[in-house]
């Protein structure tokens, strides 16, 4: 197997490490530098370098991004909008250079083993963190539709109100939709309400038993099911994955959302599903953007 690459860019730190044979390098982390397209993108290539020799770099990060051209379209957190990432990076390393959706590339770690073997020739996978993420992977690779930009599962709408036609736009994340009512701060208020403190503070109450704190997992759960019970209708995957920071709710917050895809699933579909918390966890994101790397240039022959 080929020695790639793999950097995990985020809004606070860039998390580097080399995948070979399977094993992952240990995972190197810094500060994201922020200052400028230029700083960042002088950051990565040191990074990439101070990893070693390789066939082949992958990168996801947290944009919505049009791979064909290996760029971010939309970049909120990270100054790389319309940066031409793979082509610049490409040219200062030498190397061929992955670029993708953060989400999409830890759903590609998830369908597939430590050894590269393909696990899940379906996945779909759901980050909830700060805003709700979301990856599709299909026949071992990701899917990134006629865009190249999908899947942004977290602006899919599930609580708008059809009484008078469409709600009225807000931007995003818009009125109704997955992130605005199952990300963190959807958490973080549920958990002030019942004198919880925030998000974290409602996960360490609710594995001591607390009764308060289970309830606020049960809502997010259960609104969290409703997604996943679209999934299961639209695709039928093989395997639906939950990651991303709330995702530490282990049990509290699957159980709820296994229980509601299940009632909202037409029968018969979601049957052969399994519906599991990412089992990589922080290195997700870095060892799926070795697998992007890996499959990309697999798949170039």
């Amino acid at each position: 197997m080929a020695r790639v690459i793999g950097v995990d860019v985020g809004g606070t730190k860039v998390a580097v490490a080399s995948l070979e044979d399977g094993v992952l390098g240990e995972v190197h982390k810094r500060p994201t530098e922020k200052a400028s397209p230029d700083a960042l993108v002088d950051q990565l290539v040191e990074a990439i370098e101070a990893a070693g020799a390789a066939d082949a770099v992958g990168l996801g990060i947290p944009s919505v991004i049009d791979a064909a051209r290996g760029m971010a379209m939309s970049s909120v957190n990270i100054p790389l909008q319309h940066v031409p990432l793979r082509d610049i990076l490409g040219t200062r390393l030498n190397m061929p250079v992955h670029v993708d959706n953060d989400a999409s590339v830890a759903a590609l770690a998830e369908a597939h083993a430590e050894d590269g073997t393909l696990l899940a020739p379906s996945v779909v996978m759901f980050t909830v963190g700060t805003g709700v993420g979301g990856g599709m992977v299909f026949g071992g690779r990701i899917y990134r539709g006629a865009t190249s930009s999908a899947a942004e599962l977290g602006h899919t709408i599930l609580f708008a109100d059809p009484e008078g036609g469409a709600p009225k736009p807000e931007g995003f994340p818009q009125p109704g939709s997955l992130e605005r009512h199952t990300a963190g701060g959807s958490l973080d208020r549920l958990a002030a309400d019942r004198g919880l403190g925030d998000g974290r503070g409602a996960v360490e109450a609710a594995e001591r038993g607390d009764g308060d704190a289970i309830e606020c997992l049960r809502i997010i759960g259960e609104r969290l099911g409703l997604a996943i019970a679209n999934a299961l209708n639209t695709f039928d995957p093989d395997l639906v994955v939950v990651g991303g920071g709330v995702s530490a709710a282990g049990e509290f917050l699957l159980g709820p959302a296994r229980r509601v895809a299940q009632e909202f699933t037409m029968r018969g579909l979601g049957s052969k599903t399994e519906i599991r918390i990412a089992r990589y966890g922080p290195d997700a994101g870095v060892r799926g953007a070795a697998m992007l790397a890996l499959t990309e240039e697999a798949a170039a022959g």
